[in-house]
């Protein structure tokens, strides 16, 4: 398979999980707080990474010079910006968090200008023109209400630093093992969370005896953590950072889907016409 259609695949799939992680996680969080599912989610994955990584006898071994990548990588993508994510969307709506980290595909075409020096094409500012207008046909641009200018200044920190993040992890060496960065990444976000975390893990083993919270944990640490975060990363790998950022759209899109399949949330003709937009956006990026 051409290496750019590989590539779209796995951030197709990472984007997708993280779309179904928000059905799970919904029902998670009435027992565990976010901080400390976040942790939760880091130290499942880390175990899921480890005997992946040994099962396929993959070399731990990074150069030192790139340890501060790698360390960046995990602690700006990992644990600033997944934390901004959950707080800007506590202190605002999940509206508006849809919305603004629907911004994370066009921070990564200028910080793949930036610091990768890819040249922002035509075809390409078109194409993440239309999927981000495919995106707010889906979540709506009216019906936010209320002062969450705080909320919104920090959802607006979470889709920057992802984006930040995802060119980031085209400067790491594809040399090295996916799986292994990845865990050395999230290890370096489970240090940086800890502290905040784990005061707040009193009383949570006594809710682990439900296997709907278990299982959450484990899809959300195993699938969404674990296995799309190395879909992501791997991905980027494939093709460039602002082609690859338009994949980011379908979070939202099988997010809203799920959430009317799965929950009964309502969904409007606006959603289709979107998610028409998006795969529009999508087509003409890969065709580039």
């Amino acid at each position: 398979m051409n290496q750019r259609y590989l590539g779209g695949l796995y951030l197709a799939l990472a984007a997708s999980i993280w779309g179904g992680m928000y059905v799970v996680s919904k029902v998670v969080l009435h027992s565990v707080s976010p901080i400390a599912l976040v942790w939760l989610r880091y130290v499942v994955a880390l175990a899921a990474l480890f005997m992946a990584a040994v099962a396929s006898r993959q070399s731990w071994r990074i150069r030192w010079r790139d340890v501060p990548l790698v360390l960046a990588v995990g602690v700006i993508g990992y644990a600033v910006s997944i934390w901004t994510q959950f707080l800007g969307t506590k202190l605002s709506t999940a509206q508006m968090g849809a919305m603004i980290t629907s911004a994370t595909p066009a921070f990564m075409v200028v910080f793949a200008r930036w610091l990768l020096g890819e040249r922002i094409t035509r075809r390409k500012a078109f194409s993440v023109l239309l999927a981000t207008v495919g995106v707010l046909m889906i979540v709506g641009v009216g019906g936010i209400h209320g002062n969450y200018g705080l909320g919104g200044i920090i959802l607006g920190v979470a889709a920057l630093t992802w984006a930040l993040m995802s060119v980031l992890v085209k400067r790491v060496p594809s040399t090295y093992s996916q799986l292994v960065v990845t865990a050395y990444a999230i290890l370096a976000a489970t240090v940086v969370v800890s502290p905040a975390a784990v005061p707040q893990l009193h009383g949570i083993l006594g809710k682990l005896a439900d296997p709907v919270v278990w299982g959450g944990i484990l899809y959300v640490g195993v699938v969404s953590t674990a296995c799309a975060f190395f879909l992501w990363n791997k991905g980027l790998q494939l093709v460039d950072a602002g082609s690859g950022g338009l994949y980011f759209f379908f979070q939202p899109l099988v997010g809203t889907w799920l959430g009317w399949l799965v929950l009964g949330e309502q969904v409007s003709l606006w959603f289709w016409l979107g998610a028409v937009l998006i795969m529009a956006g999508v087509l003409l990026a890969l065709r580039e």
